[in-house]
Order: structure tokens, then C-alpha cells, then sequence
């Protein structure tokens, strides 16, 4: 069993991409996989960030996890840089539409707090500092948003920014496989059971991956699909982005002197974006907004899923001190 668990570990990248394919297949030749799929992608998600947290070791790190530098470091990359660097893409690539603009800064101004931590840790990041900054960068964006959209946009933006989305996927995609993970570790302690269970854990985080990138491509690829005009045109921005992106986070960890880990972490961090949370933002606009922010934001998505995939492989090998 060891030897199917080393395999699977190994073989992640291609695993993922063999998934990938069946999503982009059951999406495109499958009338009904949008609402089969859309449905399970939160539930997944949170049993792939249960089997991940189960995996560290809560009960012994306490005063480990502070660090201020990585802080400011984090806020640095994804509140003040990021924003600059999105702000730079839009004018190079001449993006006028509004609702181009504001699918745009919706998704790359605000940075993941859930998969994010998964991404890292399969990249050699710290996965622990990664996840006790969410509630920084939950805060952080939900407050900075309406303030990026007023100076970018020069638009009030506040009355369409509803925190329950985000408040939604702190709780059940953070908090709530957090308390159980922390849970079962501290009975496995006193029970034989309760250890299967968290040895069980262990084989959760590689094919939970492959089903959420499954479930997210196959239900939103039929959108991109009937907007390719606006999918052509936010493309190549992404892929600057997400170019880009790893290096301001590497940056903002050379400034504050951080080790090799840390600037790992930020890299992810910077590139990771908040698309499965800022969704719900999207479908809620105007009628005449709501359709391009949704393909701008799915477009989003699907590349950075597959970038994550050269991601944890490049981010290693490329930062080394």
C-alpha cells in the first residue's frame, strides 16, 4: 500500500492532467455536467483541505507558526504590489470594456484562501504559515476590494461586494475541516481507531485534487466555450500574470530577508487567486455585466489550474535561496 501511495505522490502532475482531460471531456460532450459537477466542488474541496490539515501536526507546532516578516511580507506581495502589477497588465493590454475591467480586478485582486494552502504544500512551501495567514487575507480583501475598484474603476463598488460569499468558504472550507482535523488528532492520541483514521487521511490529498479539478473544469468549461471573444481576450494577460506573479512574491520575501520556504510560500500566494469565492460576486451583478464577469473570472480559473501544475514543479527548482 505504501508503494500505491509513493506512486500516487510521484505521479501527481500527470494524474491531475489525465483528471483535467476527463473534466474538459464531461463538460464539452455532456449536457447536464454543470449541474451535476457545480454542486460537489465545496464539498470536495473541504475533504481534500480536511486530508491536508490532517497532515500537520497542530497539536506540537504552537509558538512555531508566528512570524511577523512573513506578514508583512504577504501583505507587501498581495495588497500593494499585485494590485500594482494588475493595474500595469490592464493598460499594456489596452483592456477597456468595463465588464472586462471589472472581471479582471475582481478575481486577480483578490488572493485564495483555500486551495492555496494545498498548492503550497505540494510546491515545498509552508503550508502551516500559509494557512493561519487566511484570516489576514480574508479580512484584508474584503475590505480592499471596494477601495481597489473606486481608484481603478473610479466607481463605487461597495454595494455589490457581499461578504457572505467569503465568510461562506472561510467557514466551511477553512475552520470547519481545521476544527475536525485538529479534533482527530487529538483523539488519535487515546485511540487506535481514531489513528487509522488519521493514517487513512494520508491517501486523501492526491486524488481529492484530481476530482476538484475534475468537478471545477468540467462544470465551467461549457462557459468558456460559448464566449471565446471574451475568453481570447483575457488570456494573454492571465498568462502574464501568472508569469509575473511567482516573482513578486519572491521579491517581497527577498525584501524581508525570508528563507527559502517562506519566499516559496509568497510566490504561491501571489500567483493563487480567490476565483471559486469571488464566482458568486460575479453571477450577482447587473444583467448587463453578469454574463462577461462569469467567463472573465471561469477563464481565470482554468488557467491558473493548469499553471498550478507547472507551478509545483518550476517554484522548487527556481527558488533555491
Amino acid at each position: 500500500m505504501s508503494q500505491l501511495k509513493s506512486f500516487l505522490e510521484t505521479k501527481q502532475i500527470y494524474i491531475y492532467i489525465v483528471f483535467i482531460l476527463l473534466g474538459i471531456f464531461c463538460g464539452l460532450f455532456f449536457e447536464n455536467t454543470q449541474q451535476i459537477f457545480e454542486p460537489s466542488i465545496s464539498f470536495l474541496i473541504a475533504i481534500l483541505m480536511f486530508g491536508m490539515f490532517s497532515q500537520i501536526p497542530f497539536l506540537t507546532l504552537r509558538n512555531k507558526l508566528l512570524n511577523s516578516r512573513f506578514i508583512f511580507a504577504l501583505i507587501l506581495s498581495n495588497f500593494i504590489l499585485i494590485p500594482i502589477l494588475v493595474f500595469l497588465l490592464v493598460v499594456v493590454f489596452n483592456v477597456t470594456s468595463t465588464p472586462l475591467l471589472i472581471g479582471i480586478y475582481l478575481v486577480l485582486l483578490t488572493p485564495c484562501i483555500d486551495y492555496v494552502i494545498v498548492f503550497t504544500k505540494l510546491g515545498h512551501g509552508n503550508a502551516e504559515l500559509m494557512l493561519i495567514s487566511t484570516p489576514i487575507l480574508f479580512i484584508l480583501q474584503v475590505l480592499l476590494l471596494p477601495i481597489y475598484f473606486w481608484i481603478f474603476l473610479n466607481q463605487d463598488f461597495s454595494q455589490y461586494i457581499d461578504i457572505k460569499p467569503f465568510l461562506k468558504t472561510f467557514i466551511l472550507l477553512i475552520i470547519l475541516p481545521l476544527l475536525i482535523a485538529i479534533i482527530l488528532q487529538f483523539l488519535s492520541k487515546k485511540s487506535n481507531k481514531m489513528m487509522n483514521i488519521l493514517t487513512f487521511s494520508e491517501w486523501i490529498p492526491v486524488p481529492l485534487m484530481a476530482l476538484v479539478f475534475t468537478t471545477v473544469i468540467g462544470s465551467q468549461i461549457s462557459k468558456i466555450v460559448t464566449d471565446l471573444q471574451v475568453v481570447l481576450s483575457v488570456v494573454p494577460l492571465y498568462l502574464c500574470f501568472m508569469i509575473l506573479a511567482p516573482f513578486i512574491g519572491y521579491l517581497s520575501g527577498k525584501i524581508f530577508n525570508l528563507n527559502v520556504t517562506l519566499k516559496r510560500t509568497l510566490a504561491f500566494s501571489s500567483s493563487t487567486r480567490n476565483a471559486l469565492v469571488v464566482l458568486p460576486l460575479a453571477l450577482s451583478l447587473p444583467i448587463q455585466w453578469s454574463t462577461t464577469v462569469t467567463t472573465v473570472v471561469v477563464t481565470q480559473t482554468l488557467v491558473e489550474l493548469i499553471g498550478e501544475l507547472v507551478y509545483i514543479k518550476l517554484i522548487p527548482r527556481l527558488i533555491v535561496k
